[in-house]
């Protein structure tokens, strides 16, 4: 039996998410080796490297591109520029993996999949929870029909600091994050809502099909939102909630699942780590499962899935097609908190 080649990863970004999340775990991961990180700064860029053990370290994309030991670009530069980044590396013969949001528009999605379609290679966004054995449980009890017709499901993703009305601006390297333009004219929603969303889509096995929408933002004075509360609908049927935001201290990080047979709660299980619990109440299940506390855990199982879609030639179980429709939700909620009204999202037929 021959042994299995690693496969290279390179990071265009090297901010806090990549530093502490993503490369520890692809140093933890089966059959992956860090090859390069890019920075605009070569100190930045030559840190980052040594501290995760990269074989190089570049301040140019194209030259990152060009490194023949480099198989998958991890995507964490700034939103805007998710986009170009991603176009460049499908055209170099990259794999993609992207941190969310996918890219800051609808249509820069659409294009970003068809050009890893065109150049045949494999495209998967950041949606940690879907690796989340509560939440794979929990996917795996609904779509098998344990809880019957599900009727409603609820989402909160929340943070906070107490006596803090509202979160302090970003500042330096992270500014970027305070300008809606380069963000996607969406503060919480983007940094944590879309979470929460696709990881009811993924429990569901539904879409969201329509989007009502009440935000402390998306005005001219406020442009981006630090509160939103979501009520979708869900293509086969489902009635959902989702609130999240950065003004809610002591926040219990929940998701519930409401069926005709029973009841889903995983407990403080929708953050970047693995722990929390999942509790299921039906006619035919009733078990309780504790999660231990592990930092690295999702991200690794991330990286582990996403080397084994290029192995088997399958999509990722986060495809692009999840982070377009994420993008699209986004969408959706930003307009509705605008107009005041219900927002239809649409399949795209790509």
């Amino acid at each position: 039996m021959g042994v299995a080649l690693a496969i290279g990863w390179a990071f265009i970004g090297t901010g806090n998410y990549p530093d502490f999340r993503m490369a520890p775990a692809a140093a933890l991961a089966e059959d992956t080796s860090i090859i390069a990180a890019y920075s605009r700064d070569q100190q930045r860029a030559d840190e980052f490297a040594a501290k995760h053990g990269a074989l190089a370290a570049y301040t140019s994309v194209e030259a990152l591109l060009a490194d023949s030991r480099v198989d998958v670009v991890f995507i964490a530069s700034p939103n805007h520029l998710h986009a170009s980044h991603a176009q460049s590396a499908a055209k170099a013969g990259k794999h993609i993996f992207v941190e969310k949001p996918m890219a800051t528009t609808v249509n820069d999605c659409v294009e970003m999949i068809k050009a890893c379609y065109a150049n045949g290679v494999k495209l998967g966004v950041g949606f940690q929870l879907r690796f989340h054995p509560g939440h794979l449980e929990a996917s795996r009890l609904v779509r098998g029909g344990d809880l019957g017709e599900v009727a409603l499901v609820h989402g909160l993703l929340g943070s906070g600091v107490r006596g803090e009305v509202k979160r302090e601006p970003r500042t330096g390297l992270r500014e970027w994050w305070e300008s809606p333009d380069l963000v996607g004219n969406s503060g919480s929603m983007i940094g944590s809502g879309v979470h929460c969303v696709d990881d009811l889509e993924f429990i569901l096995g539904q879409t969201v099909v329509e989007v009502a929408t009440i935000t402390d933002g998306q005005t001219a004075d406020t442009p981006l939102e630090n509160l939103v509360s979501l009520s979708l609908r869900f293509s086969g049927g489902a009635i959902g909630m989702m609130c999240c935001g950065n003004r809610m201290p002591d926040a219990m990080n929940d998701v519930v699942v409401y069926g005709s047979n029973g009841r889903i709660l995983l407990k403080d299980a929708s953050r970047p780590s693995l722990g929390g619990s999942l509790e299921v109440t039906s006619d035919n299940v009733n078990i309780t499962v504790s999660y231990p506390p592990d930092p690295l855990a999702l991200a690794k199982w991330q990286i582990e899935g996403f080397n084994k879609a290029i192995a088997l030639d399958e999509e990722p179980r986060a495809s692009g097609v999840d982070g377009l429709r994420s993008v699209q939700i986004t969408a959706a909620m930003i307009e509705s908190a605008k107009t005041r009204r219900t927002v239809s999202v649409d399949p795209i037929v790509l």
